[in-house]
């Protein structure tokens, strides 16, 4: 079975509560249970992780790589806009990983249209909610059917 790992960055511990107009209602619990749900349909298992703290989500990328895990969802929230040191963990990790925003950057302001993490990944879903998590699975699905 594959194992998929999703990394969340600063603030997004605070869904449901940080600006329900963009991000809706639901928390991060219920998004992971989303995907939890989905993965195991599509065979997976995952794993959860969420830090504001840059460091430990770079560690992490690499304990992870290190135990063997098959691919990543990240979503680093502002973290994807500045952050060439996650870009490099998420390159030497070797590992699939498609980049994930729950609303659409490109709409949003002028700051947030570039991801510099997006350049290591297979893919960048965004604008999508929490289903953009279960096309980012589907889309690894995919990927490891073909691969």
């Amino acid at each position: 079975m594959k194992r998929i790992a999703i990394l969340h960055g600063p603030n997004l511990d605070r869904l449901g509560k940080r600006q329900p107009e963009i991000y809706g209602h639901a928390t991060l619990k219920d998004l992971e249970q989303l995907i939890r749900t989905e993965a195991r349909g599509l065979g997976f298992t995952t794993t959860f992780f969420q830090s504001a703290h840059e460091g430990a989500l770079v560690d992490r990328i690499h304990a992870l790589t290190d135990r063997g895990v098959d691919a990543f969802i990240v979503n680093f929230g502002a973290y994807s806009h500045t952050s060439i040191a996650l870009r490099d963990a998420l390159a030497a990790s070797g590992k699939p990983a498609v980049e994930v925003h729950i609303s659409d950057i490109r709409r949003r302001e002028k700051f947030r249209h570039v991801s510099m993490t997006a350049g290591a990944c297979v893919a960048m879903i965004c604008g999508k909610g929490f289903p953009g998590y279960v096309e980012a699975l589907r889309l690894l699905k995919q990927r490891a059917v073909s691969a």
